[in-house]
């Protein structure tokens, strides 16, 4: 404990990246990218949106344009991180004091392990189809425990054991596992490509089927696509810093997620257009759960191999974009007790209380879970953004984010503008998932939230711009 610092607010794994120790390169940073975007929820996202009644050029456009949106919002986002050196839950006590800060915080870390166990049951499928291929004896385990089939049970005890052993050795570790995983289930993207287009017998077939969907209903769903595409990332939108932080440069954090990010999407998006345009000529409707996809095949080779994949790219993107994030957050909330590794556990734990097995098998309600997920963090995107860039100029007292009392105390420690903004953004963003007039604000959740965030909170704190004082 450095002198000065409050116990509740500082341990070594919340404290600062030295320079020295942010070793992170640009491909580092792209590859982690790579690890993400192609997961089986992101494929599932997109898939979904032909399920929807867009043609695939249209999904295509709708991934372009949400996917540019979301790299500008990771870029500035991700500058302070490698400014700094210093996790989210830390870089967020600037907006909103010490004790206002734990709102977000734990916003943050619901939305995290929400999607572990969203993630980590995709691959329990996949996990399940493998072994219930290669054993008779497995797949004879059908008797329902808790809505949910004994095999199915022993699966998700595989997979939650592998994120384990993946987090177990922190940061370090996931580094050069993402080097490895990223790369390689895009290279198995391909195949299935491959195959998607011997299918449909080129591009032609598969990109002509033609848009169910015109006028307003189009504008309505594309609209909800974008969202929901953000929506998919908005939680990592606030906590980019937790990976920036040990980055060496800010011109490797910007290449690094322009290779990562939107280059890699508009890459593996085709795939699953392709792929999933191929099950719509195969059998006559669009597979979009790509587990599903192979048990249809009914090929005992590709089950094993694809599922495997599926299982890589899982977790690839749950230990990076969700345990990580998670990890700290809790750490954030007790970090006399929590170190990395205790914390990273008890997120596993906490992934099974969201029972995803009662609700995965549906395109529309993971939709609607990623507006609402957008539209209650697009207010925290808006307010950091307006923190950061307009209110502190960019200039942070790094020491004072450790210690109560000191200038980012606010009332106690509470900066009341930014609980406002959060509380005011939050419910216009998100009625219009609950309130039935308001449908089409819905659709548009993750743009309300930020707009609302950054402008309502530079509005709440106009007093403290004339005020403020680079500090250097």
């Amino acid at each position: 404990m450095k002198p000065g610092f409050a116990a509740d607010l500082y341990n070594e794994e919340l404290a600062p990246v030295a320079p020295e120790n942010r070793t992170w390169s640009w491909l580092n940073m792209a590859t982690v990218w790579m690890g993400m975007v192609h997961n089986i929820v992101a494929y599932e996202a997109a898939a979904g949106l032909m399920a929807l009644g867009l043609s695939a050029w249209e999904c295509l456009e709708v991934v372009a344009v949400a996917y540019a949106i979301l790299f500008v919002t990771m870029w500035f986002n991700a500058r302070p991180g490698t400014q700094y050196g210093i996790p989210f839950c830390v870089l967020i006590r600037a907006a909103f004091g010490p004790k206002g800060a734990q709102i977000p915080v734990v916003l943050r870390g619901f939305c995290a392990v929400f999607w572990f166990s969203v993630q980590a049951y995709a691959a329990t499928q996949a996990m399940d189809a493998i072994l219930s291929t290669l054993s008779a004896v497995w797949a004879s385990f059908i008797t329902p425990v808790l809505g949910m089939p004994e095999k199915r049970w022993a699966a998700m005890a595989i997979i939650w054991a592998l994120h384990a052993w993946i987090s177990s050795h922190g940061v370090h570790r996931i580094k050069n596992f993402e080097l490895v995983a990223g790369p390689l289930v895009i290279i198995v993207g391909l195949v299935a490509t491959v195959w998607g287009l011997r299918v449909g017998h080129g591009l032609g077939p598969l990109f002509s089927v033609p848009s169910r969907l015109h006028g307003v209903a189009f504008l309505a769903t594309f609209a909800l696509g974008v969202t929901g595409m953000i929506g998919m990332w908005a939680t990592f939108a606030v906590n980019i810093p937790d990976l920036s932080r040990f980055v060496r440069s800010q011109r490797d954090q910007v290449i690094g997620q322009a290779i990562g990010l939107p280059l890699t999407a508009l890459v593996f998006t085709p795939m699953a257009i392709i792929t999933t345009s191929a099950t719509v000529l195969l059998f006559g409707r669009p597979i979009w759960n790509p587990t599903e996809l192979l048990l249809a095949l009914n090929q005992p080779l590709v089950t094993v191999i694809g599922g495997a994949t599926l299982i890589l790219a899982t977790l690839s993107v749950n230990v990076v974009a969700n345990i990580l994030p998670a990890s700290y957050d809790l750490i954030n909330l007790f970090p006399r007790y929590l170190d990395f590794n205790r914390a990273s556990r008890l997120v596993l734990a906490l992934g099974i209380f969201f029972v995803p097995w009662l609700w995965f098998d549906h395109a529309d309600n993971i939709y609607r879970m990623l507006d609402i997920i957008g539209g209650t963090l697009g207010p925290v995107t808006g307010i950091m953004l307006a923190d950061y860039y307009v209110v502190r100029r960019q200039a942070l007292d790094v020491g004072a984010l450790y210690r109560h009392g000191d200038v980012y105390d606010g009332q106690r420690g509470w900066h009341v503008p930014a609980i406002i903004t959060l509380a005011v953004g939050g419910a216009v963003a998100s009625a219009g998932q609950l309130v039935p007039a308001l449908h089409a604000l819905g659709n548009v959740s993750w743009f309300a939230g930020v707009l609302i965030g950054f402008g309502l909170y530079l509005g709440l704190t106009c007093d403290r711009q004339k005020q403020s004082v680079q500090l250097r």
